[in-house]
């Protein structure tokens, strides 16, 4: 199950801020796609950044590590590089938390200055569960935020419910516990 929008408690939302650097206008939003794949399936793959391009839509057609990170290949210090040129992101990874978090910044690609994305990962009552996405940064171009806001929720949103869909078909199955039949 992947659903996401403004219905049932799901957001799509966020907004300009004020703040950033003199002149600049930070911007924000905040995404919610739900999963019936459990947190460790999703990090599993959303950690894996050299393997986005397998999962993650026509959005991100080649990924790859540019580094690998400190404690693990996706860990902190990582840097993943998305996209073809000439929109090739290359995001460097800040927290590593399995298997509920993830932060990273952009560090070239995206004419923003001090992006931070927060991947939030929580158990659903029931199984399955929520992905929150949310980010901030300022506009390094006066003027493009709100463009370049729309263009970031809209790129979120594709990746985040292919992430959803794409955990449920890689989540390992279920192990058998002593007295199951397997």
């Amino acid at each position: 199950m992947a659903h996401d929008g403004t219905a049932g408690g799901d957001t799509a939302g966020g907004g300009a801020a004020g703040g950033g650097r003199p002149g600049g206008r930070a911007e924000s939003f905040d995404l919610v796609v739900e999963s019936s794949a459990p947190a460790s399936a999703v990090f599993a793959l959303l950690a894996d950044g050299a393997g986005w391009a397998s999962w993650a839509g026509p959005l991100v057609p080649r990924s790859r590590w540019y580094r690998t990170g400190k404690s693990a290949p996706g860990g902190v210090g990582a840097i993943r590089e998305l996209g073809l040129r000439p929109i090739l992101s290359r995001e460097e990874i800040l927290e590593y938390v399995p298997p509920r978090r993830i932060v990273y910044t952009i560090v070239s690609g995206i004419p923003v200055d001090g992006y931070r994305g927060t991947v939030d990962l929580d158990p659903l009552p029931g199984g399955g569960t929520r992905i929150t996405w949310r980010a901030n940064f300022v506009p390094t171009y006066p003027g493009t935020g709100p463009a370049l806001r729309l263009l970031g929720v809209t790129i979120v949103r594709s990746i985040a419910r292919h992430l959803a869909r794409a955990a449920v078909t890689h989540a390992p199955a279920p192990a058998s516990g002593p007295g199951t039949e397997g």
